[in-house]
């Protein structure tokens, strides 16, 4: 679990989100006003979505909410979603699917309406410890060892390790740990790298002191060039572009700018 948050939806103008690839999957619970959701970043929205699980991905998903509501945001570390879930998490690679369709008969149907019910933030942190609480309790899917350990040590390195390192350490052999992260994380070692990368390089969005250069090298980059291909191929925008959109600022119910999940995007 990397923890909750919580938005109100204040009737404003239409927001449309450019939500970037990260390490963690994605449980968003709406009520009011609904979630169109364009995978892959595609300009037009998608369907409208009350109750929503998105999958670690390589590439953006475009959001826009209109009208007033509260919009309740779950972060799972890949871990915690394999045990969570108890499903391989490859078949949720890339995808934006109901919870009900992964958890069928053990999704809690009732929890948006409980949440929407709640008095306040408070009581909405409670429901949704209960209600995960005890999703655990009741089918319990304790990642490998193994892959608790390499995930770590990925996670540590902020993806710079290499995967041929990555399976010295763990003393398994990468088609094996390949395998195992398929199942357990969603990505392969390699990608699941790339993703980290990318995070670390949107903590470090070049400021006064800073160059992408420089940031292209500490993060574990070939060059700026390197940076930038990746950026083009994990954001959709280069990293000037998606610094521009950064610092444009938000307004309504804004998500945090560090770590960068999201950044306001043009229609």
């Amino acid at each position: 679990m990397v923890g909750y948050t919580g938005y109100r939806l204040s009737g404003a103008p239409v927001a449309r989100r450019l939500n970037l690839p990260s390490a963690t999957l994605t449980l968003c619970l709406t009520w009011g006003a609904p979630l169109d959701l364009a995978p892959d970043g595609e300009p037009t929205p998608g369907r409208r979505w009350d109750e929503v699980l998105l999958g670690l991905r390589t590439s953006p998903v475009i959001s826009r909410t209109s009208g007033t509501g509260h919009l309740v945001q779950v972060e799972l570390t890949p871990l915690g979603g394999y045990e969570l879930l108890g499903v391989p998490l490859r078949h949720l690679t890339g995808a934006t699917v109901r919870p009900a369709d992964v958890l069928g008969r053990h999704w809690d149907a009732g929890l948006t309406e409980r949440l929407a019910r709640a008095p306040g933030w408070e009581a909405r942190w409670q429901i949704l410890d209960e209600a995960l609480s005890a999703r655990l309790a009741a089918g319990r899917c304790p990642p490998s060892p193994v892959v608790s350990e390499a995930w770590s040590l990925l996670r540590a390195s902020h993806g710079t390790l290499s995967v041929g390192r990555l399976a010295e350490e763990t003393g398994r052999s990468r088609r094996r740990l390949e395998v195992l992260f398929a199942e357990q994380i969603g990505l392969a070692p390699k990608t699941a790298a790339r993703v980290l990368r990318f995070q670390r390089a949107l903590t470090m969005l070049p400021g006064p002191c800073t160059t992408w250069a420089g940031t292209a090298a500490a993060c574990g980059y070939h060059d700026q060039a390197h940076l930038t291909r990746e950026f083009r191929a994990l954001a959709g925008v280069t990293p000037t572009g998606l610094q521009a959109l950064a610092l444009r600022g938000d307004s309504g119910g804004a998500l945090p700018v560090h770590p960068l999940t999201s950044v306001l995007a043009p229609f």
